[in-house]
């Protein structure tokens, strides 16, 4: 029988194989070359070699079209922006500029100097030494920074580099904050002999590398062949014209149009000036071709009588309105009738506000404690007990306040602070303390001698003093105590001053600046009539320019470059801006809150008044610092124009000694948000006078029995870790008694924490030049 496992026995082979079956085995040597084993490092030398190959010739063809596109952009390209900054005092500017000038054309033409021979234009501005405020406005427009060392000088003043003093570190460190272009050092005044020219270059270098970027090059540059290979390497620049009309009060601005289309119907923003809207835009022909001769014969022409291709007019339909603060409404806060479902819950308060209870006995059921009646209405303020431990421990954490102090409660700042005023003496003459007559000089003396005790206690710098002469409850009314900082409640739009009627605020910020950056793209790509192209050269009619900044930018114009920028959508508008800041190295003068500094924000700068808060991200209310401290990052908080972030800062300040500003800090652009809470927080003190284990006698925190019933229901807490209330007041000169939730030390201070919401100081002037 056959099946499955049949047994298959292996073919007979011979010996010899025929003929025939060896020609239809049989392999040609092409065949056998590709069946062959390969040898594996050739191949992989051979991958490598093609992957060399492909990457060589993408880099061909990518430097043959850069090649074409500079080639055809060059005649059309705005003038690149070279500046030349010296790094001490001693370098000589003027004969650099000259040589440069020589060396790229005979003949300088407004507002540029054109070389066919480089095939660029180029314009050379030189940085004033001892004016930052020049050399930053320089920065902001340049397209390369040469740093100029004189290799026959040397500064002893500074410790890292013999060629560079004190002004030249600070405006690198904030040219570094505002971002730095291309750099290049030239190295000047080098001796003739070969040998000690090299030693010199190599020193200058040594020296000075470490204050620049890695890609920075060093070029000695006193002979027109070691300029030439300065602007083979790079070539950069900027040109602009300043004419003022004192009649209508317009400002003619002239220049080169860079990076961004411009709409006639934008705001733009003069630096140090303001925002202001356009009253027209003239697209001129180019003054500085490259190709003159192509272009038609302009070196005979006047500067003023620059040929105009096209004129736009804003249209008032779509033209941005030129708004900086909000205009309030006097009815919008108008109190209206309550509703019946408000009246509703009111009284159902008023009903539980009078059901509330004692705290019970342990025990009481609560059966039992419906039939209790309170008995909170009792007014035990005059009970006066001698004893050590007399205290009630059957009352209540949050403790009570009379009906007076209730109403007063429930009255705004202003009004409280006016009907106690109107209630208290307005000044004690002396104060009877236990028996004993002190005036008010004994007490102030006797609180100095305790709080020199405490005087090791230096890690609480918010501790105030109570005022003798003013009730407490009146001089910190505005004040309110919180059970945690990071999780207690507070209500961000409750008593706004009346500053925020002025701003404006976003429901979704991120939201808004995608949907303004989107539009500024589709302006920059689209082909809208209304704009006039980069690249171009234009005149801008500024209107409504006040006639004396208009004068001080005109003087203003022969030392540095006057900047027009355009604005985006809402940049005009006032709110709330918060800077991510940190106090400069070089400046040790301390800097308070609410001082007048001012702000370079991109291309803007403006005055404000800032406040400094924590930045901790675990909480929703941040604590006011009142100096910014050095080493350390905190945010500063202003009233200021909006703008999209990020962006850098840097912070200037004017010496009260002198006219000359410092570099204060430097610092980012973190987000616009009126709705942050920064809080003041103060520490009133109290030391024990007698102890009994928790409970404690607690004196010179408060000097009247009305101020402690006021303050009853905030937790007091002890340098030691202790927290406790506040039981009831004792004697008629504000001592009270206290429990605490631990055994209390002697030499132990009572605290209180109090806190009151911040805001940013008002501006007197925007900007610089209004001032």
């Amino acid at each position: 029988m056959a099946g499955s496992r049949v047994q298959v026995n292996k073919a007979h082979k011979t010996r010899f194989a025929s003929k025939s079956s060896r020609n239809i085995h049989k392999t040609s040597l092409q065949d056998k070359s590709k069946i062959s084993k390969p040898d594996r490092n050739v191949a992989k030398g051979a991958r490598n070699a093609r992957i060399q190959r492909n990457k060589m010739i993408r880099e061909q063809k990518r430097a043959a079209l850069l090649k074409e596109k500079r080639a055809s952009s060059a005649s059309t390209s705005p003038p690149r922006v070279i500046v030349l900054f010296g790094l001490s005092a001693s370098v000589n500017l003027n004969s650099l500029s000259e040589d440069i000038f020589s060396l790229l054309s005979a003949e300088t033409v407004f507002p540029a100097v054109a070389s066919p021979e480089y095939k660029l234009r180029t314009t050379v501005l030189k940085a004033p030494h001892g004016d930052l405020l020049s050399c930053m406005e320089m920065a902001k427009v340049a397209d390369l920074i040469a740093f100029v060392a004189s290799a026959s000088s040397s500064c002893e003043e500074s410790n890292s580099s013999y060629y560079i003093d004190s002004f030249g570190k600070q405006c690198l460190s904030v040219f570094r904050v505002l971002g730095l272009p291309s750099t290049v050092v030239l190295i000047r005044d080098l001796p003739n002999d070969l040998k000690r020219r090299h030693d010199t270059k190599k020193t200058c270098t040594s020296s000075l590398v470490s204050e620049f970027p890695e890609d920075c090059k060093f070029y000695p540059a006193d002979t027109k062949d070691e300029l030439h290979k300065v602007i083979a390497y790079r070539s950069y620049p900027y040109g602009v014209d300043l004419v003022t009309d004192g009649g209508k009060s317009t400002l003619l601005l002239t220049g080169y149009l860079r990076t961004r289309n411009l709409s006639v119907n934008q705001l733009v923003h003069v630096s140090g000036a303001g925002d202001f809207q356009l009253c027209k835009v003239e697209l001129l022909k180019d003054p500085c071709p490259l190709n003159a001769r192509k272009d038609g014969d302009l070196m005979d022409a006047d500067e003023h009588d620059v040929q105009v291709i096209r004129s736009l007019v804003p249209d008032p339909m779509k033209q941005e309105p030129l708004l900086v603060e909000n205009v309030p409404d006097p009815l919008a806060g108008e109190q209206t009738w309550p509703t019946e479902a408000e009246m509703a819950d009111a009284d159902r308060n008023q009903r539980e506000k009078k059901l509330r209870k004692r705290t019970l006995p342990r025990g009481t059921s609560e059966y039992q404690a419906a039939w209790i009646v309170d008995d909170s209405d009792v007014d035990d303020s005059d009970s006066n007990d001698d004893t050590d431990d007399g205290m009630v421990l059957d009352r209540n954490v949050s403790g009570f306040v009379d009906q007076e102090c209730n109403d007063k409660l429930d009255l705004d700042d202003d009004q409280a602070s006016l009907q106690l005023e109107s209630d208290e003496e307005t000044e004690v003459g002396s104060v009877v303390m236990e028996g004993e007559n002190f005036t008010k000089e004994q007490i102030e003396d006797e609180i100095r001698k305790i709080k020199e005790a405490h005087a090791e206690d230096e890690e609480f710098p918010d501790e105030v003093d109570t005022p003798i002469d003013v009730p407490a409850r009146r001089r910190f009314a505005k004040f309110r105590g919180l059970k945690s900082f990071r999780t207690s409640s507070w209500d961000p739009k409750e008593s706004l001053p009346p500053e925020y009627a002025k701003i404006f605020a976003f429901d979704n910020f991120t939201r808004t600046q995608k949907h303004v950056l989107a539009k500024a793209l589709d302006t920059e790509q689209g082909d809208i009539d209304d704009c006039i192209p980069a690249s171009s050269y234009a005149r801008l009619h500024i209107k409504e320019v006040p006639t004396g900044v208009a004068s001080k930018l005109c003087r203003l114009a022969n030392t540095m470059p006057i900047i027009a920028c355009g604005l985006l959508q809402h940049e005009s508008k006032v709110s709330v801006l918060h800077f991510s800041v940190k106090k400069h190295d070089t400046y040790t003068a301390p800097i308070k809150s609410k001082e007048e500094l001012i702000f370079h924000v991109g291309f803007r700068q403006f005055i404000c008044r800032p406040i400094f808060s924590t930045d901790n991200t675990n909480s929703d209310k941040h604590k006011m610092e009142r100096f910014l401290h050095a080493g350390q990052f905190s945010v500063a908080s202003i009233y200021a124009p909006i703008s999209f972030p990020p962006l850098p800062l840097v912070v200037l300040k004017r010496e009260p000694t002198c006219a000359s500003l410092s570099v204060a800090a430097v610092g980012s652009l973190r987000s616009i948000d009126p709705d942050r809470i920064i809080l003041k927080r103060i520490i009133l003190t109290g030391y024990p006078q007698r102890v009994s284990k928790k409970k404690a006698t607690v004196k010179y925190m408060f000097h009247k029995p009305e101020d402690v019933r006021w303050f009853k229901p905030v937790e007091v807490w002890t340098k030691c870790g202790r927290r406790g209330r506040i039981t009831e007041p004792l004697g008629t000169h504000g001592a009270m008694k206290c429990i605490l939730n631990g055994v209390l030390q002697q030499h132990d201070t009572l605290c209180m924490s109090l806190y009151k919401r911040m805001y940013p100081k008002w501006p007197q002037h925007w900007f610089p030049l209004d001032a």
